[in-house]
């Protein structure tokens, strides 16, 4: 799975961080809050935004491994976790960042996590993240990852899961359409199969129920407002070119719906995290 740009993934990290749900993050904080070192993978890292929100939850001591298919992105982790920190010393391909009184250890691998997710996990995990992912990969996937994460006994946290709810700002009457063509186009193959797509929440809470863990789910939607102008411009062009790609949208409507200027758009996330029993 590629295609993601550490554009788009900055342009949209500030809404990430704001719309995550505190109570679930506080949660987190409260399981792995010690003065041990903490060792977290980050499936899926993209430039680094999820060690960036998560981080500040955990203790003084923490080791994270950054994983991720495309080398382009993990470059731009590298690059911008030198410029979060308050200090960044590399320690041959390992990052050492000191920031607001922790010590974090960064290692960076690059992984097919079809064929490598055991590799990826490692062997003892105390943290299993990821952001903005699972809605991409198939349900097979999502099965065999939670049974992966319960034979190293990890907790599992993952945020911005995508849930299907979408609306935009002012309305227009192809809204239901295009979204019924957004939601097939989600459900074709992203690189792990066909996706689960906005089921992946469910998916992922019964797959991780099903090992007996505790499982607690929140909502954390991206509320856009005038503000956030040029990523509501950047989410309807993808919005409409994977409503297009399906074939299902007359072109009189789709041009009508491209040719209107958005001030506002809500889009439902689920966060997620499993506690082994």
């Amino acid at each position: 799975m590629s295609g993601f740009s550490p554009e788009w993934l900055a342009l949209r990290e500030p809404v990430d961080h704001r719309s995550r749900d505190t109570s679930l993050a506080r949660a987190l904080s409260d399981q792995l809050r010690r003065p041990d070192a903490v060792t977290v993978v980050d499936l899926g890292c993209g430039s680094g935004s999820n060690i960036r929100a998560t981080a500040p939850l955990l203790g003084p001591r923490q080791a994270w491994t950054l994983v991720d298919y495309d080398p382009r992105l993990l470059a731009a982790a590298r690059d911008a976790l030198g410029t979060w920190a308050d200090s960044a010393t590399a320690e041959g391909d390992r990052l050492i960042l000191s920031k607001s009184g922790a010590t974090i250890a960064v290692d960076f691998r690059e992984a097919d996590l079809n064929r490598d997710l055991d590799a990826a996990l490692g062997p003892t995990p105390d943290l299993v993240t990821a952001s903005a992912f699972f809605d991409l990969c198939s349900s097979r996937f999502i099965d065999t990852f939670a049974a992966a994460v319960a034979r190293r006994r990890a907790i599992f946290y993952t945020v911005l899961t995508y849930d299907g709810v979408q609306s935009w700002q002012p309305a227009h009457t192809a809204d239901a359409a295009m979204l019924d063509a957004f939601r097939a186009h989600q459900l074709t193959d992203k690189g792990f199969g066909a996706s689960a797509g906005w089921t992946a929440p469910k998916i992922l809470a019964d797959a991780f129920k099903q090992h007996g863990y505790a499982v607690s789910e929140a909502s954390s939607p991206w509320q856009l407002g005038t503000s956030d102008a040029a990523l509501i411009a950047d989410l309807a062009t993808g919005f409409a070119d994977a409503a297009a790609e399906t074939g299902r949208i007359p072109a009189a409507d789709l041009a009508s719906w491209r040719g209107i200027t958005r001030h506002g758009a809500i889009v439902g996330h689920t966060d997620t995290l499993a506690v082994p029993g």
